[in-house]
């Protein structure tokens, strides 16, 4: 090999994605849509499990206002991430969909495999009530519903949460503890969204 092929190997440039050294102690970028990260599925919960999540429930009405307390009607008006909703659409949302959860819970208490009826969350979150309502009145009507809520959460027997119910927006049947699950993530979810916002922001 003569010494000029010699040198023109030497110079010869890489492709970066092979000579560029991964740096795995660069942290990665926060997912602002999932704070606590995404809902992980149970169709079945044990007894203990059942316990914790149905205190998650009794805790997010609280949970949530505390989230909300002291805020100004412009911070209110503050999408908790680029493109999302407000803060005020997210605890209106909150009410929205936890009604729907204990409506569904019931359905499913009553009826053999109920199909439920989807609604669109997104449209119902640009409706005049949820742009521009007081949270209080949200944060009130999920005291009331929760204590219906839980109230009959902790009634249920065992093989109650083996009920199943269908949804058209998810595969396959569900369960109530599916349903239990599911919600008890949904309030920490958009509750940590509003304290994730107010970290950043150092309200």
């Amino acid at each position: 090999m003569s010494t000029m092929e010699t040198r023109s190997r030497s110079l010869r440039i890489h492709p970066p994605s092979t000579c560029r050294p991964v740096d795995s102690k660069l942290p990665a970028m926060p997912d602002l849509r999932y704070p606590i990260g995404p809902f992980e599925p149970r169709e079945v919960l044990t007894p203990e499990e059942r316990t914790e999540l149905i205190e998650q429930l009794a805790a997010a009405p609280m949970q949530l206002r505390a989230a909300v307390t002291n805020l100004t009607d412009e911070q209110l008006a503050t999408s908790y991430r680029d493109g999302g909703w407000t803060v005020r659409q997210v605890v209106h949302h909150v009410a929205d969909s936890h009604v729907n959860a204990y409506t569904r819970l019931r359905l499913a208490l009553t009826e053999s495999e109920p199909l439920l009826r989807p609604y669109d969350e997104g449209q119902w979150a640009m409706l005049d009530d949820a742009r521009t309502m007081d949270v209080d009145v949200s944060l009130a009507l999920l005291d009331a519903l929760h204590a219906r809520f839980v109230a009959l959460l902790r009634t249920l027997p065992e093989d109650a949460f083996r009920r199943r119910l269908r949804h058209p927006e998810h595969e396959g049947v569900l369960t109530i503890d599916w349903l239990l699950a599911m919600y008890a993530w949904h309030g920490r979810h958009h509750t940590a969204h509003i304290t994730a916002l107010r970290q950043r922001l150092g309200w």
